[in-house]
């Protein structure tokens, strides 16, 4: 096995693929990177029997073979190596040399027969779209996922792709993330799939600012975006995700009306003076005004007036405030909408024209 490539060529699909790789594993085979070489290029694959991400690309003075090379090192050798540096990466039995100039490393290997891949993945349906639109929605949804909850369901996005529709749904159980948009074709059925969080977080360090399409299978039991040469592969969580739907509240007929960023800027201040536990924050609503109230155990209050459109009257709610400002973050446009209904329901934060993102805020007792 053997290929040549220049430094910068190189780091990119070590970049893309390193990220899957944890540093403490349990099988040592899953510390490196499969590096197989074909008559076509080179590919780099990392997995962590989760998720797994493959990145190809071209070079020069092929020799055909496949080894595994310790990802980590094989990475950090790359990345310290001068700018413009040609990167010659060549098998010797059960050692791989890594040469550039008048620098060589030689690293100890694994066969690739150690190596796990996935399998041809039972596909029941594909879309397409965007790259930058699947980007988006995911942005404006993953932050709101739950993190080592004993409602495993939860630790992940749900993808729901129905008629013409796709949507990212996301919630730890206080708060819930939807975003979603037309798709160009219809599906056959509706189809729910759980990725699970460390799958959503390296998709997120995936995507570029390039205006192509990315291709999705959705399977059983795994998840396949393909874009370019890099084909990620994530299992699926096995549960049925809540019906999130029946979250969003329904008579939140008070509406308030507001500058998002004026908003937000407001929160982050009444936030210094909120109890450091609860992080909690009265919203008091009465016709074209809102207050902001924050208190802490040490009997200090933060109190911000806002200018608003409503016609809602002596209506006053606690939330959690780093809630608030994180669904905030996550919408666009100058104004949004706040849904109210009583000082017991939740709030539902959108857009002034369109619904297409959505962030729920249970409230809070303060």
């Amino acid at each position: 096995m053997r290929f040549i490539l220049p430094r910068e060529a190189l780091l990119k699909p070590l970049q893309q693929v390193v990220g899957v790789v944890e540093r403490r594993q349990t099988l040592p085979v899953l510390s490196n990177l499969l590096v197989n070489v074909g008559a076509d290029g080179v590919s780099f694959t990392g997995t962590d029997l989760e998720v797994e991400m493959i990145a190809r690309t071209s070079a020069d003075d092929l020799v055909e073979g496949e080894v595994t090379i310790p990802a980590r090192k094989l990475f950090d050798i790359c990345r310290a190596l001068p700018d413009g540096a040609k990167v010659k990466v060549e098998q010797n039995g059960e050692r791989v040399s890594v040469s550039a100039g008048r620098s060589r490393f030689t690293l100890a290997t694994l066969p690739a027969s150690e190596f796990p891949v996935v399998d041809n993945i039972e596909v029941v349906e594909r879309v397409t779209l965007p790259e930058a639109t699947l980007k988006d929605l995911i942005g404006r949804t993953a932050f709101a996922m739950a993190h080592q909850d004993v409602r495993y369901y939860l630790n992940g996005l749900l993808l729901d792709v129905r008629d013409e529709s796709l949507r990212c749904v996301a919630t730890d159980g206080h708060r819930l993330a939807l975003a979603e948009t037309k798709l160009d074709s219809k599906i056959s059925a509706r189809r729910q799939i759980i990725i699970p969080r460390k799958g959503v977080l390296e998709l997120q360090g995936l995507f570029e600012s390039g205006d192509g399409d990315v291709e999705l299978e959705l399977g059983k039991n795994h998840m396949r975006l393909r874009r370019g040469g890099v084909t990620f592969t994530s299992k699926l969580i096995d549960g049925r995700f809540p019906d999130y739907e029946a979250v969003i509240p329904i008579g939140a007929d008070k509406d308030v009306r507001v500058g998002r960023e004026e908003l937000r800027f407001a929160l982050q201040r009444a936030a210094i003076l909120s109890n450091e536990k609860y992080r909690g924050v009265k919203l008091e609503v009465s016709p074209n005004k809102m207050r902001i109230v924050a208190h802490n155990p040490e009997q200090e209050e933060a109190v911000e007036e806002l200018e608003v459109q409503t016609s809602v009257s002596d209506l006053s709610v606690g939330f959690n405030v780093n809630y608030l400002m994180d669904a905030l973050a996550a919408l666009s446009g100058e104004e949004i909408i706040l849904s109210l209904r009583d000082a017991q329901s939740s709030c539902l934060l959108r857009k002034v024209d369109s619904d297409d993102t959505r962030h729920v805020v249970m409230p809070l007792r303060l």
